[in-house]
């Protein structure tokens, strides 16, 4: 497997210099640059076009939201994973809203930071729990409305996740899913947890109902 081509945009120096640090002892990964602002982070994506943008959403110039809705019109190929220090709900869902395929904090677990930039690669869509618990909550207020056909969601399902609830709605484990996809049993097991948290479901049954009335099996 290819290392993934990452850019780092994020006004803090020090900042992006530990991260590269951490991210370049991992042979998944390869930091092709770096950016202090959303203006750089877009001139630094079109001359080097990385696989994934790791994006601050504070910083000067032009922040990276608008940077982000930015580089998804002009660099559709590129993915953005906002990395920051917060999660108020308008910096989240503005961010899911401009493009963002994934939205982690600043104290995630470097583990977990290398599975995310893999998985936003593949288009996947990686949530910090407390980020994940906001879109159960949007959902919830949205399936609490009555509405003439189903909605689409605050965040689609990307196309292994599809796969995955799929399957799940068969009454597949998580062991028989993995072996007919191809994956690694722990990457279904967050595939499962990111399924749970934007259909807004408790369980697999209920991830199974919702992923019906929603005409996505």
């Amino acid at each position: 497997m290819t290392a993934v081509r990452v850019l780092l945009a994020d006004d803090q120096a020090l900042f992006r210099e530990a991260l590269r640090i951490l991210l370049e002892a991992r042979p998944e990964v390869e930091v092709v640059g770096e950016a202090g602002d959303g203006a750089e982070a877009l001139d630094r994506a079109a001359e080097l076009r990385p696989d994934v943008v790791l994006m601050d959403l504070h910083m000067p110039v032009l922040g990276g939201i608008a940077a982000t809705r930015r580089l998804r019109a002009e660099q559709p190929g590129v993915r953005v994973l906002a990395l920051t220090t917060f999660d108020d709900d308008e910096d989240v869902f503005a961010a899911l809203r401009a493009g963002a395929v994934g939205y982690l904090l600043k104290d995630v677990t470097s583990d977990r930071l290398v599975e995310a930039l893999l998985a936003a690669r593949r288009g996947e869509s990686v949530l910090q729990p407390s980020v994940a618990a906001k879109v159960v909550a949007q959902f919830a207020r949205l399936t609490d409305e009555p509405r003439p056909q189903p909605q689409p969601l605050v965040v689609p399902l990307s196309d292994r996740e599809l796969d995955v609830v799929r399957l799940l709605a068969g009454g597949r484990s998580n062991r028989e899913i993995a072996q007919e996809l191809y994956l690694a049993e722990g990457t279904v097991k967050n595939h499962v947890t990111n399924v749970l948290a934007k259909l807004g479901a408790r369980d697999r049954t209920q991830a199974a109902l919702r992923a019906r009335a929603l005409d996505l099996l």
